[in-house]
């Protein structure tokens, strides 16, 4: 034979044809997987609304501070306020809230780096769990545990650093209190005094103990990592801008937590803030604690030095210019040793390119350049006034110092007493009384647009790497005559999955019959489609060299077996002679279509065991006759290849008007290549959305290798889908009843 022409022609699909994006196509496959999108959402939507209601509500807490310009605190004492007033930037102060100084603060008041939880599982924990613990107890646990069976709390706790984060286990033997580090005991104590290993490197002190049933687990966090998780859970902003309002906000899932976490944070860094400013005041106190000794002991030895002056030059007494010159001298070294104070001071704080430091400069310059002028004036007078004016000069520039420190350490008392800070705190910290976290209705919603999303995207990515045939256009594009396209059968789909149900249960066998759908439902569509292939047949089987029609197959599992039997059974309807072979020796499931008979077949006969008219067997249907596989050989190929089968075609051809032979999946085994040169007619049966278009040119090639003419493919169990236009189930008749 020569290989079909059509099948020579076949032209692949062109790629600007493939390249186009039919949407009504598109739409089509979402409307025929409709039923997945839709329940996959409603599964989804299921899952939201369950985690709104288990999840753990999250709530928020929030305070209000308001910073300001820093003030001394004491009014009337100008000069002084003038040496604590500093610009404070809100971003600065939002640095210092959120600092190590002042979180690490908070957390060993409230011993926040001390865990103790139950052992129980996460989430079947939550529904085994006791009662939690009664509502009036108003003071959150930190660094404790309770419910309605449990009450257990830690006053101190230290562990090495190495072993930092690490979990502790916490048990009750013998009525006292046991620590576990893993499965080696710490060490034991009496409620009342503390647990210590071996070494002493850890310590545990306990202050309420009412053990329940469940084992504790105990955490030492280390500092770093508590600070951590402190400040990730804290946000600090400033409200506006430039406006010194500082908003600060934390969540958590426990109410009185998150306000008492939040209070600490505000009072400390409230209090740091006092003694920030308290501390600029203390430090001038102390340097002028130091030098009031040294003035003290300088005015003593300049009155001593003036009285015995005095005594010694029997009293002088000075003229009025001298007395003035004398006030004026005075007047000037006091502003002057003010002036060194004050350099003193600011010389701390700034350098001396600082235009406060250059100022303080400049007025001493000015003072001493005055001052020189002066000493001028005091050397014209006469020796013994100048030794008393002198001597009069430095007692009363030493107490004038004296005085005038003495009033600014008191100033700098009261200032330090009156320190009230540059920040306030406005809004304590206050709970919201919804949750902020999770929020059911948007969970909700956003878990359906995402299911449904993710299967429409799981249809579309499916259909994208699907390459199955799905229409006979497909096959015809490529040169391949369509010879049929038989639809799903609705009826033949009940009892596969009956069946399928059998073999899970364990309730089906093999060996059980299967019912012929052209007896059992003759008006079945897929039956209908089976009488147009017979039409089909006869005229193309007029020019046939014999009276052998081969039926097989790209891959297993395209439905050969019931096109091959039901054929059968609509071509014998018609009054012809059928005989149906089933030459699929290996796995052939012919006979469980026909009566259920294999005790001899096809195989037994080519071997020589068995005689024709032993392995032909009749059927219920009248002119319908079958032989079946038979035994399984160990050599299938080799016994077609036998002239008996060649004997036995040629004899059933003389007998019968049509010899139907099905074989096994040509791309499996080479069968159905050796059975197809002794078929006049042969037809191949290729699934719908299973085998692709390339996987049944490659099967019409492996058949022309072999010279083997394929008259054309049966496209089988056709679908009913939005997304394919062609079919039966368009023009479905069924005639009324």
């Amino acid at each position: 034979m020569t290989e079909n022409t059509s099948t020579s022609n076949r032209q692949p699909q062109s790629s600007s044809m493939a390249d186009e994006i039919d949407l009504q196509k598109l739409w089509g496959l979402l409307v025929d997987h409709r039923w997945l999108i839709i329940g996959t959402t409603l599964i989804a939507l299921f899952l939201g609304v369950a985690y709104g209601v288990l999840a753990t509500p999250i709530y928020k807490a929030d305070a209000l501070l308001q910073v300001e310009d820093k003030q001394g605190g004491v009014p009337g004492f100008s000069e002084l306020n003038e040496l604590f007033t500093e610009e404070s930037s809100a971003d600065a102060e939002i640095q210092i809230i959120r600092s190590r100084m002042v979180l690490g603060e908070v957390i060993n008041q409230l011993q926040m780096d001390i865990r103790i939880a139950p052992e129980r599982s996460p989430f079947i924990g939550r529904f085994t769990a006791p009662d939690p613990a009664p509502e009036f107890v108003p003071k959150p646990l930190f660094a404790g545990y309770r419910d309605s069976e449990t009450f257990v709390t830690v006053k101190h706790f230290r562990v090495p650093e190495a072993l930092e984060g690490k979990a502790f286990t916490l048990l009750e033997e013998n009525g006292q209190p046991v620590l576990y580090l893993e499965d080696q005991k710490v060490g034991s104590a009496p409620v009342g005094n503390p647990i210590k290993s071996e070494d002493g490197s850890i310590q545990l002190e306990i202050g309420e103990w009412e053990y329940g049933e469940e084992p504790l687990s105990l955490v030492k966090q280390a500092r770093a990592n508590a600070v951590n998780q402190l400040r990730s859970r804290l946000s600090v902003s400033e409200q506006g801008k430039a406006t010194g309002i500082i908003a600060m906000a934390m969540i958590g899932p426990h109410k009185t937590r998150i306000r008492t976490i939040l209070d600490a944070i505000s009072e400390t860094y409230l209090l740091q803030n006092i003694k920030r400013l308290s501390a600029e005041a203390e430090n001038s106190l102390d340097f002028l604690d130091e030098q009031l000794p040294e003035i003290k002991e300088k005015l003593t030895g300049a009155e001593e030095k003036l009285n015995a002056y005095r005594l010694k030059s029997e009293s002088v007494d000075l003229s009025l210019e001298t007395q003035s010159v004398l006030e004026r001298l005075v007047a000037i070294e006091a502003k002057i040793n003010e002036l060194k104070i004050k350099e003193s001071e600011v010389s701390s704080r700034f350098t001396q390119e600082h235009p406060a430091y250059r100022t303080l400069i400049q007025q001493r310059g000015s003072l001493m350049q005055e001052k020189e002028e002066l000493n001028k004036q005091i050397k014209a007078l006469p020796e013994t006034q100048q030794e008393v004016l002198r001597l009069m000069r430095d007692v009363e520039v030493n107490q004038e110092i004296y005085v005038g420190l003495l009033n600014k350490s008191q100033e700098l008392r009261i200032m330090k007493a009156g320190t009230v800070g540059s920040v306030r705190i406005i809004d304590k910290a206050l709970v919201q009384p919804v949750p902020v976290k999770p929020k059911k209705p948007l969970v909700a919603i956003l878990a359906a647009m995402l299911g449904g999303m993710g299967a429409v995207g799981y249809v579309l990515v499916k259909a994208a790497f699907n390459r199955g045939i799905e229409s006979p256009e497909q096959l015809e594009e490529q040169g391949i005559s369509v010879y049929a396209s038989i639809p799903l059968s609705e009826h033949q789909q009940k009892v596969d999955r009956l069946e399928a149900l059998k073999r899970r249960r364990r309730q089906k066998k093999d060996k059980e019959p299967i019912p012929l759908l052209a007896l059992s439902d003759p008006n079945d569509l897929a039956v209908e489609a089976l009488r147009s292939l017979r039409t089909s047949l006869h005229f193309a089987m007029m020019e046939a060299t014999n009276k052998v029609l081969m039926v097989s197959g790209p891959s297993p599992g395209v439905g050969k077996s019931f096109v091959s039997a039901n054929l059968a059974a609509v071509l014998a309807q018609t009054g012809q002679r059928v005989i149906v072979i089933d030459a699929d020796m290996r796995k052939g499931h012919m006979h469980r279509f026909f009566d259920n008979r294999n005790n001899a077949g096809l195989s037994d006969y080519l071997s020589g065991q068995k005689e024709q008219d032993a392995v032909i067997q009749a059927s219920k249907m009248e002119n319908l006759a079958f032989i079946p596989r038979g035994q399984v050989p160990p050599n299938p190929s080799e016994l077609l290849m036998h002239n008996r089968f060649k004997s036995l075609m040629e004899s059933l051809s003389g007998q019968y008007d049509i010899v139907l032979v099905d074989t096994p999946p040509i791309l499996a085994v080479t069968d159905a290549a050796i059975v197809g040169q002794l078929a006049g007619s042969s037809l191949i049966v290729t699934r719908f959305g299973v085998n692709s278009v390339k996987e049944v040119d490659i099967t019409l090639t492996r058949f022309a290798q072999n010279n083997v003419e394929i008259k054309g493919a049966i496209l089988n169990c056709m679908e009913r889908r939005a997304s394919n236009e062609y079919g039966y189930y368009n023009y479905e008749y069924k005639q009324d009843t």
